[in-house]
């Protein structure tokens, strides 16, 4: 498969989300973004890009390189908002392990202000769409904390399987270690549970 040959959508929707790539003009909604979640974010995900800007120009540039990201099929980022308000909602990131398989990896955070109303196994579910239909992906991986329940919740109400349990895998903000458990889904899993 050559992957610059792949039609891919410029949005996806749910009954109540807009999914889409970043593009030029989100830098400040996403500054905002990573602002309003930093200490949320800090337990699990101290490495996601959104806490990484500065100010809105480093954001502005950020979501740019996101977006051409995008287009090279590097990596796929997609901001969801709530088709209602336009607000920002959620994250929710695909990489490619793998294009030969093809396997793909899926991360996501949801914005501290809409955690527990189903948001982001909504995105993800419609993420995991675009990566099976649109990237013809054999199988995805998902990774979470041992300690981070909402996520292990997401990972299983979407249908993925708990595969391992990597000890002492991960550096926590207080410098101790954590384990890390590891998904998968696979094609025929996801088709079978449409």
């Amino acid at each position: 498969m050559n992957k610059m040959l792949l039609d891919l959508p410029t949005r996806l929707e749910t009954g109540r989300l807009l999914l889409r790539p970043y593009q030029a003009g989100d830098g400040p909604v996403y500054f905002a973004a990573g602002q309003r979640n930093r200490q949320h974010l800090q337990r699990y995900e101290a490495d996601n890009s959104i806490l990484s800007p500065k100010s809105e120009a480093e954001a502005e540039a950020l979501v740019r390189t996101l977006a051409a990201d995008w287009v090279s099929r590097n990596c796929f980022f997609l901001g969801a908002f709530d088709k209602v308000s336009g607000e920002f909602v959620a994250q929710v990131y695909i990489g490619p392990v793998n294009w030969e398989t093809p396997e793909f990896e899926v991360g996501f955070m949801a914005d501290q202000a809409h955690e527990g109303r189903g948001f982001v196994t909504e995105a993800v579910r419609a993420a995991l769409g675009f990566i099976f239909e649109n990237l013809e992906a054999q199988r995805v991986s998902l990774s979470c904390a041992e300690t981070n329940l909402r996520s292990q919740h997401v990972a299983e109400r979407c249908g993925f399987r708990r595969e391992g349990h990597l000890r002492q895998a991960k550096r926590q903000p207080d410098g101790s270690l954590g384990d890390t458990l590891i998904y998968g889904l696979l094609r025929e899993e996801w088709d079978d549970g449409r």
